[in-house]
């Protein structure tokens, strides 16, 4: 949406979410186990593992924290413990909706973790399902605007199955449907276009304009759940005017 910035150019700007490269790594590396550990250490065989690789890549992550968080998947390095996914969904401030992404070796620990942190910001975790519907679960690529021009980028990934293509921060955002994230990898590798980044995400269908009464206490609460060591990623229906972020 032009004029406002979605949660995740938001924590770009802040520079506070995860400000160090060992908390990114040490998330990244307990996607990549998990995801070894459920479908095997070979990506070309297991989507979610080439998914979780490519993420670490886009964080420079070292080629040897990779492999090691592989082998610790398949069970050839020791030190791995059992990971459980889970999908936890709120409410915070004005109602706005939060869907979490979980990674840990202690459901119930967590799940106590992450409700005590929306009860202190005004928030409340909520049911399974209570919020799910208001997403889409869509792949997202982004390429660097100086890779090629707006209209190109259209032509070539809009026949590969393209939904939207957006320009967020001299980046080019496109947002694609699961089955059709790796077409569009291909299209663009064949026509020598490098992205920045490949992930799945949760976008919303709709979003709610934060004012000024509201957008420090809804910032605080995703600054404090994303700080979380088990939160892999989180996701809200709420955007911030350029005018109000500026004085955050």
């Amino acid at each position: 949406m032009a004029g406002h910035s979605h949660w995740a150019s938001i924590k770009r700007k802040k520079g506070a979410v995860d400000a160090k490269r060992g908390k990114i790594f040490s998330k990244l590396a307990k996607a990549i186990t998990s995801a070894a550990r459920q479908g095997g250490g070979k990506p070309d065989m297991n989507l979610k593992l080439q998914y979780a690789i490519d993420a670490a890549k886009s964080e420079n992550m070292p080629k040897d924290n990779i492999e090691r968080a592989i082998l610790k998947g398949t069970g050839e390095l020791t030190g791995g413990t059992e990971l459980y996914e889970c999908l936890y969904e709120g409410y915070g401030p004005s109602g706005i909706a939060i869907l979490i992404e979980i990674l840990t070796d202690n459901k119930n620990r967590t799940a106590s973790e992450i409700r005590k942190i929306f009860d202190k910001s005004g928030g409340n975790l909520g049911e399974s399902g209570c919020v799910a519907w208001l997403f889409q679960k869509r792949g997202l690529i982004t390429v660097q605007i100086d890779e090629t021009s707006e209209e190109d980028l259209m032509t070539l990934v809009l026949d590969a199955g393209c939904e939207d293509l957006e320009t967020v921060e001299e980046k080019y955002q496109i947002i694609c449907d699961l089955k059709d994230l790796n077409g569009i990898k291909d299209v663009l590798r064949e026509n020598d276009i490098k992205t920045e980044s490949e992930i799945i995400c949760w976008i919303p269908k709709n979003s709610i304009d934060l004012n000024e009464d509201n957008v420090k206490k809804v910032v605080s609460l995703m600054e404090a759940i994303e700080n979380h060591d088990d939160v892999q990623n989180a996701y809200a229906n709420f955007t911030i005017p350029e005018e109000l972020l500026s004085k955050l």
